[in-house]
């Protein structure tokens, strides 16, 4: 009965409740019990830099309360050894959802209850809950909403990690069966809306591309009704092939949108982000390799400019 509710809720708005988060206190430790939390006071984010093999993480000084709808209240981390990189957000998509800012005690909160792929999870439940990785996801969306993050970001963000609960694989209450199912659903989702978005790439240009299908939706027509019609087809079909996410529906619908919307978008940063490693990689290697590229580039930059602007 408590998972219906569960799964009903989640087409209903959440209210944001700022005062759910509020000060956890502080972990009991060899000098001393530790603080206790505290619902009147206002959560203290207090954070420990720490960068081991160049990876840059974060330990919390004080712990983080949030009283959740259906578990109650929530305390984390439940140790010292807990480490958190902040929001894990891929570098890509940092300027859509930041690394910090108002949803950062919400992303705290969800990565102590998930932890990584081979770490242990780090939350203690004062009602004895288990929380597994499903209702992890669903706390934080909650989570977000009383942290006053906007609607679209966090059902995005909800969707993303949805998406990532679905390919890890770890602690969610799904029979094998339903999990493979969802595997499917999302890979299929996400391999067809890669190669219509090549596609219709492809169309667009009026190219031949290796593989490429033609698109109806865009044609052979002039450029600005083609960039609709693939802008239609970026919502249209992501939102048929949700159907096949069956209770998930709406993490196929929203990540299969923002997936197509933004593809072109996406790769782009990627190229720019492969080719900004790439030289700062040779210009720690080989400093007189990079301004020798350097000058290259300028050169190359000088003539195509001249032979341009002077026809």
């Amino acid at each position: 009965m408590e998972a219906r509710e569960r799964v009903g809720a989640m087409s209903r708005q959440v209210a944001a409740e700022p005062r759910r988060f509020y000060d956890g206190g502080t972990l009991p430790t060899p000098a001393g019990p530790g603080e206790p939390p505290d619902p009147g006071s206002d959560p203290r984010i207090v954070l420990e830099r720490h960068s081991e093999e160049g990876v840059e993480t974060f330990a919390l000084e004080r712990r983080l309360a949030y009283r959740d709808r259906h578990l109650g209240e929530l305390l984390v981390p439940a140790d010292t050894d807990f480490r958190t990189d902040l929001t894990s957000v891929p570098a890509l998509f940092t300027w859509l959802v930041p690394k910090t800012g108002a949803h950062l005690p919400a992303a705290l909160l969800h990565d102590a209850l998930v932890a990584g792929r081979g770490d242990p999870t780090s939350y203690v439940s004062t009602e004895g809950r288990v929380v597994d990785r499903v209702e992890a996801d669903r706390v934080f969306r909650d989570a977000m909403a009383d942290t006053g993050t906007g609607v679209v970001r966090r059902w995005i963000v909800w969707s993303a990690v949805t998406v990532a609960t679905i390919f890890v694989g770890r602690a969610v209450r799904w029979s094998p069966l339903k999990h493979w199912s969802y595997r499917l659903a999302a890979g299929t989702t996400i391999a067809a809306i890669v190669y219509l978005g090549y596609s219709a790439t492809s169309d667009l240009f009026d190219v031949s591309w290796a593989g490429a299908v033609d698109v109806p939706w865009m044609g052979d027509r002039s450029w600005w009704v083609e960039v609709a019609g693939g802008f239609a087809g970026a919502v249209v079909l992501p939102l048929a092939l949700s159907l096949l996410w069956g209770r998930l529906w709406r993490a196929g619908a929203i990540a299969g949108v923002v997936l197509a919307v933004l593809l072109h978008v996406t790769v782009g940063l990627a190229v720019i982000g492969a080719t900004y490693l790439a030289v700062e990689r040779l210009a720690r290697r080989s400093p007189v390799a990079a301004w020798v590229l350097a000058g290259f580039v300028v050169a190359a930059s000088l003539v195509v400019f001249t032979l341009l602007t002077l026809g």
